[in-house]
């Protein structure tokens, strides 16, 4: 590995790890791209198929349903699997259900195909462990942030690219040539990816959990909080099944609605279930203090988590709306002004990596969710007494904070536990959608100064967790070799 520090991290470079960096924030930006290729579009689609609102609501909520699950499932495979393969498949995969959507012919085939592209949506799950592995822990934070960074800005690629894309083609059927060339996209890439990386540099031993299934706890306390924190997410679907029942769109019925519910608190069972059998040896044998870790730590990146990217979810859905009623701008430009609060990804997710490399993980957090709420708080005040060069600075200004957040929460999953990334990112991830759906619903019941002001809150708490339980990741974790031996890897 490089001796170099993050501050001369040189992405030019030919070294292996640059590589591996770039061909992976690429992947990343395709799966974006793919996740996000109708929204653009979903005004054609709404024609051609002659959707009713209830319905375009559907295929909107239905596009990230399935991601809450997925980025718990896709982070368990990836670190069984190794994130080479795993991503290979999610690309492939994802672009034959792409092209499966450009070729529908009912709403139910949009539905279902729309449903399951929400997997896509675990990508970024799978490149936490390959630049974990990639990058020592001086330049993780900025390799993190730059990938997460640019591999989010395809959700934006696709709203400036594939409405122009789908003009050139012409005629009511250029949204299905637009999204279907996504879905090819994704499909050569996934080949070329698999055909040009590792999972590890030459030499390095890629630590796997040493039991399929829920994530290895490592004390009775942290078993007890894990399961804890499984419920939020259960929640966040229950509360999608509720969306669509009578109570919201009214697209099921209340008995299906109810039997949804029953299979979550099932799901829920199975889920304690399973971590007992993962962690009961523990209960006979504790486990030794070298291979302990605290998942209090990745109970509050979750929390952080679902704070800053649940919110942004949010906020980038009701921006638009809210600029062309309040100020009265044109929908091109009130659309351009929403877009903004994320698409200062691009350069804050890797500086928020960057500094948490520079002057610590813990701080560079407290600092964002802190300034997370004071934006959020600005936000509130947005109004035509304010003006709207007024809601332009402080929504940028907001938007700097809660994308550098995401990136320093970012940089600090990979250092808690090495085997163990692709779970912890894949539940700080479905974390993160399930607080798109909370604020969202949140949103759907109060009106928007209040949401701001609510989502204001939400951060004070993430500081107060944050200062509380985070600790600064020193010195050495210890991982067990498949020969039985220890390695200890630099989290300092």
């Amino acid at each position: 590995m490089s001796a170099k520090t993050s501050g001369s991290l040189n992405l030019f470079s030919s070294e292996p790890k640059i590589k591996v960096l770039h061909l992976s924030w690429l992947a990343f930006f395709i799966s974006f791209l793919v996740w996000f290729n109708h929204a653009p579009l979903m005004a054609s689609i709404r024609d051609t198929f002659q959707l009713s609102k209830a319905q375009v609501s559907a295929i909107l909520i239905l596009n990230v349903a399935l991601t809450i699950p997925a980025r718990v499932i896709v982070g368990s495979l990836v670190d069984k699997l190794g994130p080479r393969l795993m991503y290979a498949l999610l690309l492939v995969i994802s672009g034959v259900l792409c092209i499966a959507f450009a070729l529908s012919t009912s709403f139910e085939m949009l539905a279902i195909s729309r449903f399951l592209l929400a997997f896509v949506g675990a990508g970024f799950v799978v490149g936490i462990r390959i630049i974990a592995e990639w990058f020592p822990a001086k330049e993780s934070g900025y390799a993190q942030g730059f990938y997460a960074g640019l591999g989010n800005f395809g959700s934006a690629a696709a709203a400036v690219t594939l409405p122009t894309i789908a003009a050139i083609y012409g005629g009511g059927n250029g949204w299905r040539f637009a999204i279907g060339l996504t879905g090819v996209i994704a499909i050569v890439y996934g080949v070329i990816y698999y055909l040009s990386v590792t999972d590890t540099p030459t030499g390095a031993t890629y630590f796997s959990p040493k039991k399929a299934g829920s994530m290895e706890v490592t004390s009775r306390g942290d078993f007890v909080l894990y399961c804890l924190m499984q419920a939020p997410l259960v929640l966040a679907l229950g509360v999608l099944a509720w969306q669509f029942g009578p109570a919201r769109l009214g697209l099921l019925s209340q008995s299906t609605t109810w039997a949804i519910y029953a299979a979550l608190v099932v799901l829920y069972g199975l889920q304690l279930a399973d971590t007992w059998r993962i962690i009961r040896q523990m209960l006979v044998k504790p486990v030794a203090e070298i291979y302990r870790y605290r998942f209090s730590q990745v109970a509050v990146l979750d929390l952080a988590y679902l704070i800053t990217f649940g919110s942004e979810l949010a906020v980038v859905s009701i921006l638009p709306v809210f600029f062309k009623d309040t100020f009265g701008l044109s929908l091109t430009m009130a659309g351009f002004l929403g877009a903004s609060f994320g698409m200062t990804t691009f350069f804050a997710r890797p500086i928020g990596g960057w500094l948490s490399d520079r002057f610590g993980r813990k701080l560079v957090l407290l600092c964002c969710l802190a300034g997370t709420a004071l934006g959020y708080v600005g936000m509130s005040f947005m109004g035509p007494a304010t003006g709207v060069a007024f809601a332009v600075a402080v929504t940028f200004l907001c938007s700097l904070f809660v994308n550098a957040g995401n990136g320093a929460i970012y940089a600090m999953m990979p250092l808690i536990k090495r085997r163990l990334t692709g779970q912890i990112a894949g539940m700080v991830g479905a974390f993160g959608n399930a607080g798109g759906v909370l604020f969202l619903t949140t949103y759907s019941i109060v009106d928007v100064r209040t949401f701001f002001l609510i989502a204001a809150a939400a951060a004070v708490l993430g500081v107060i967790a944050s200062w509380l339980v985070i600790r600064e990741p020193k010195g050495q974790i210890a991982e067990e070799m498949p020969d039985g031996s220890i390695a200890m890897i630099d989290v300092t």
